[in-house]
């Protein structure tokens, strides 16, 4: 299983590349492999501000749906419009093509507490 060192990651499995104010957004290996073949990514927060913790969206796999929780408080700039047509991208390429939203950061040092990739792997006991 791949864990970029460049990205941060939260205890709800999605992980986060801060590009200086903006943020990029969508859920790990672990979780795309755990939830199996998605099917459907739902997204419809762009505008909106958010909290650290708040629900942007969901995803549709096969056997469940699963909310998807924002790791930093920001707005939601763009959703990746790509998802619609192809959303096993978040299978296939989860830290590449499958990212779901960028975002405007509110509090830059949000990402500080979340975990390395060393500590999510250690979390999730790979």
């Amino acid at each position: 299983m791949n864990f970029p060192s460049e990205l941060k990651y939260t205890e709800d499995h999605e992980w986060i590349r801060i590009e200086g104010d903006t943020a990029v957004i969508g859920i790990t290996e672990h979780a795309q492999n755990e939830l199996g073949d998605i099917v459907y990514v739902d997204i419809n927060t762009v505008g909106e501000a958010l909290g650290k913790g708040d629900v942007f969206g969901s995803v549709e796999a096969v056997k469940t749906v699963s909310d998807l929780f924002i790791p930093v408080a920001g707005t939601v700039l763009e959703v990746n419009e790509e998802l619609d047509a192809e959303p096993e991208l978040v299978n296939s390429d989860p830290y590449g093509r499958g990212w779901m939203v960028k975002i405007s950061l509110a509090n830059p040092g949000d990402e500080d507490g979340l975990l390395s990739a060393e500590q999510y792997q250690e979390f999730i006991g790979a």
